[in-house]
């Protein structure tokens, strides 16, 4: 495909912003790739494995002359950066993030941003329940899709070009309205790690059972609890609080169908069970058929693994 960009800074050096260095060396997009990430630990390690062409000791410095900026940081942090980088970014640069909510960083990001740029939210729909510089890889993103949510405005170069770039990933690319994204992510993702994250917190409060059977006997379910629950507790903490009314409409919404279950059970009302799962069953099937997951068997997952031991 070719160098698309001249030059990317990514800010935040985590799974995201590495997985996209990695895949940007594979496909040859990106003339030079700068990093910067808020702790010198992480910009430390991020220099000793090569993982950008030069990583920045400032978020400013990074963008310099850089036609397209990655805000891969917490939904929380992305007002304080954008903020920071403005008065630095070059003359018709694209900015854009991999943030898990969109209208919320719009309106973080957007009155920081000078006229001369071009502002593209996005949001890849990827990643691993491992964090940090080293967890990145060129793969994560083939097969999936990153959500685009352009600005009123927008000129449809910078979109068609942002496009080629997650295209060039091996990504799926969509457009949507910001609002109509965060909804959509309060079902799929959002209000799904909600009720992970308090799976596990019951587990651990349920002094019946002891943590020697919670581990033990994980594989009954709970083992994707806790994977789900072990993704990184600032950036979930943000996203929760960045799309408070959409979570809070599904989380509504889900206790409303658990009632329905505890009336159901509580009935012996097995017919409404059945029909019940018989539905949510097909669902799984369109997920597998949509290519997002496999129906490959997975009994304690031991299948091959990255070299890093990431799965």
């Amino acid at each position: 495909m070719g160098v698309i960009y001249k030059k990317v800074a990514l800010i935040g050096l985590g799974l995201i912003a590495g997985s996209m260095a990695h895949a940007m060396r594979r496909g040859g997009l990106a003339g030079e790739i700068v990093g910067y990430a808020r702790s010198q630990e992480t910009r430390d390690t991020a220099r000793e494995i090569g993982l950008c062409d030069h990583v920045a000791d400032s978020a400013a410095a990074a963008v310099v002359g850089a036609d397209l900026v990655v805000l891969a940081v917490p939904v929380g942090a992305m007002a304080t950066v954008a903020a920071e980088i403005a008065p630095a970014l070059a003359q018709g640069a694209t900015v854009t993030d991999v943030g898990s909510v969109k209208a919320e960083v719009i309106a973080a990001v957007a009155p920081h941003l000078p006229d001369h740029v071009h502002f593209v939210p996005g949001h890849p729909l990827a990643g691993t329940e491992h964090s940090g510089p080293r967890s990145g890889f060129a793969e994560l993103f083939e097969g999936k899709y990153t959500l685009l949510t352009p600005v009123d405005g927008t000129a449809p170069e910078a979109v068609a070009k942002l496009r080629a770039m997650w295209q060039g990933f091996g990504a799926l690319i969509e457009e949507m309205d910001a609002e109509h994204h965060d909804l959509v992510l309060a079902v799929t993702s959002h209000t799904p790690h909600l009720i992970a994250y308090t799976m596990v917190g019951v587990a651990d409060h349920l002094r019946r059972v002891t943590e020697s059977e919670v581990i033990k006997y994980s594989a009954a379910g709970f083992r994707d609890f806790t994977r789900i629950a072990a993704s990184d507790p600032t950036m979930w903490r943000d996203v929760f609080l960045s799309n408070k009314e959409a979570t809070l409409d599904i989380l509504g919404r889900f206790t409303e169908e658990l009632f329905v279950l505890q009336r159901a059970i509580r009935m012996g009302d097995g017919d409404a069970l059945f029909e019940y799962f018989t539905k949510t069953r097909a669902i799984r099937r369109g997920i597998i058929e949509a290519g997002q997951d496999t129906d490959a068997p997975d009994f304690g997952r031991v299948a091959a693994k990255r070299e890093d031991g990431a799965e």
